[in-house]
């Protein structure tokens, strides 16, 4: 049997992910990989994580990579930086790179070697835009963050999907699957407890906070296999 395997936020943290992948999962290319988004920020290799990325996809592995709230806001910086026009050499301010900045993107800056979002690579760029908003299979869906259940159609809202922290699930909605998500870090005896009990949870958040390392039972990478269940768990090598 193929093995479907669940990994969510990786925050820049290179080599954590490659020894989650390459030591932990030893997937073959029958299998598939499920990425939850916010490869970038906060960690140290933002780039290298996309460039592994990119890598398993060139070599045909099976890769479904969602968007994150941190893609996101890369995006429109980078976006609302091009459009900026100045008076008098003067240009107003990029509110938005500022505040993506201080959620990490100074560290993905640095990862690109780059002083100037305006230089920000295209190749990435274009990547990150052609990043999924959630993934439906048989028993789950797939989201970086979650959905917006006060609408009659959660689907609609792709903010939400990148943003939405507290909610109520309304199973009828979502075809009565259960969700698996990442972006609000959670301690690994959450998640287990999520795991084994998944029966009468409506959801499982995976999202360990990889680099929240100095904080007790945080700091990993957690992957999860939907057929058997099994969970692995990387602690970071990055940080």
């Amino acid at each position: 049997m193929h093995e479907h395997w669940v990994i969510p936020d990786i925050h820049g943290c290179a080599k954590t992910l490659r020894a989650l992948i390459e030591d932990l999962i030893k997937p073959s290319k029958h299998d598939w990989l499920y990425f939850l988004g916010d490869y970038i920020d906060r960690g140290p290799s933002s780039k290298e994580v996309i460039d592994y990325l990119m890598f398993l996809q060139k070599e045909d592995y099976n890769l479904r990579l969602l968007m994150g709230n941190h893609e996101d806001y890369l995006l429109k910086a980078y976006e609302v930086e091009l459009k900026q026009k100045g008076f008098l050499g003067i240009k107003p301010g990029n509110r938005k790179k500022r505040e993506w900045l201080l959620l990490g993107g100074k560290e993905t800056m640095q990862s690109f070697r780059l002083n100037d979002i305006k230089d920000f690579p295209k190749e990435y760029l274009e990547w990150m835009k052609k990043l999924e908003y959630y993934i439906e299979l048989d028993n789950y869906y797939l989201v970086h963050a979650g959905f917006n259940f006060k609408k009659s159609d959660p689907f609609e809202d792709k903010d939400s999907m990148l943003w939405v922290r507290d909610y109520d699930i309304e199973p009828q909605k979502i075809k009565n699957k259960k969700i698996i998500h990442g972006h609000v870090p959670v301690s690994l005896e959450f998640i287990d407890i999520s795991i084994r009990n998944i029966k009468s949870y409506k959801f499982i958040d995976l999202d360990n906070g990889c680099y929240m390392t100095k904080r007790e039972g945080f700091g990993n990478i957690v992957a999860l296999e939907l057929n058997s269940m099994e969970y692995k768990v990387q602690y970071n090598l990055d940080l």
